[in-house]
């Protein structure tokens, strides 16, 4: 049976299988302590019985093997204040399990109970697995922010959509009306 559970520090030295991915982003040290400092509620693993990592999440008012990372960001007044997905990734031996879904999902309930009026996060323009698992989750294209990942190995810089999904506070669903126009990483606030 997998259990989720709150990402702890031990967990930064038993979850190199999960971010070997090609399409995972990976951090230094000192990026995933400030979000477990700043934004624990929002940093979850989903562990297999044996005790390996499936998967993390890490978000701020946004959501490890099966981890997400998020934080919450964004001004009330201007009804920006939302969840944000900086980080979601599942080991590739656990994958299609639904994990992803149901770390999203925690992830949308931490950040309707912080009065969020979206969630949203960012991901490659070529990563049509995630694109097409986030639409089915509900999420819609945003805007596409042009050059937004870096490339290695001289290849051109790549393309990311900011994909949102409205939550309850945003009545109107104003919020996931979609940019007319592509924007530049630096336009991002």
């Amino acid at each position: 049976m997998t259990t989720l559970r709150a990402f702890t520090c031990d967990d930064l030295f038993r979850f190199n299988n999960i971010n070997l991915d090609p399409l995972t982003e990976t951090y230094g040290i000192p990026f995933y302590l400030q979000y477990l400092a700043h934004w624990p509620e929002y940093f979850i693993v989903a562990e297999a019985p044996g005790g390996e990592l499936m998967g993390y999440s890490a978000a701020a008012l946004t959501l490890c093997v099966f981890t997400v990372m998020g934080k919450a960001e964004g001004s009330v007044a201007r009804e920006e204040w939302h969840g944000h997905v900086t980080a979601l990734s599942v080991a590739p031996e656990f994958r299609r399990l639904g994990l992803a879904a149901k770390l999203m999902e925690l992830l949308e309930e931490i950040s309707e109970k912080k009065g969020g009026f979206f969630v949203d996060l960012f991901v490659r323009v070529s990563n049509q697995v995630a694109v097409n698992m986030y639409k089915q989750l509900g999420y819609s294209v945003y805007r596409t922010v042009l050059e937004y990942y870096s490339a290695s190995s001289g290849e051109p810089d790549e393309d990311a959509y900011d994909m949102r999904k409205a939550l309850s506070r945003d009545t109107e669903k104003k919020s996931v009306i979609p940019l007319p126009h592509p924007v530049r990483p630096e336009d991002i606030e």
